[in-house]
């Protein structure tokens, strides 16, 4: 299979396009056919090696969308399904997810049921559950007053977005580097 490899701690040059063997299911895991993912900081940090606990060489990549392409839970997680997964030390302690496949704790992988595009997909996962979490510990309330700093980044959208789904009517500023 295809994937992006580092080797070493450094800038997007270190960033390698190879062929590697694709991985082999284990007990407890499954295999993902992956169908997209975004790129976050933390795997900027994590190439540039700020991330003390990761051991190159490293497939990075910490979310991921797909398919269940080989399953040890059929019952859970049957071939086929159409899957999220964040996190969970994916692309830190073992590969992740800038592959054609990745091999995943099922414990990490969760069955859904979507109609969006793979690319509109991916692009939510872990900016959507960043913003989730932090709507969720401000117990805003409808009427508040919110400013979110950095609006227009991912996760300044996604919060925006999630807040006027939740209060329509509330008042909500943002702020952003540019005009």
């Amino acid at each position: 299979m295809k994937a992006v490899v580092v080797y070493e701690a450094g800038g997007v040059d270190k960033l390698v396009y190879q062929e590697v063997p694709k991985p082999r299911v284990k007990e407890g895991w499954s295999l993902i056919k992956v169908r997209g993912f975004g790129i976050n900081r933390s795997e900027i940090f994590t190439r540039k090696g700020y991330s003390p606990d990761v051991v190159f060489p490293r497939i990075l990549g910490i979310e991921c969308v797909g398919i269940i392409e080989e399953s040890t839970d059929e019952k859970n997680l049957p071939v086929g399904s159409k899957v999220v997964s964040i996190m969970g030390e994916m692309g830190r302690a073992y590969d992740g997810s800038y592959a054609e496949y990745v091999l995943l704790p099922n414990n990490q992988i969760y069955k859904v049921s979507s109609n969006l595009s793979w690319g509109d997909f991916a692009a939510i996962p872990e900016t959507y559950y960043t913003a989730f979490g932090s709507l969720k510990n401000l117990n805003i309330n409808k009427d508040d007053k919110v400013l979110v700093r950095g609006a227009t980044s991912g996760v300044g959208v996604a919060f925006a977005k999630l807040l006027k789904a939740k209060y329509p009517s509330i008042y909500l500023t943002g702020s952003t580097r540019k005009e």
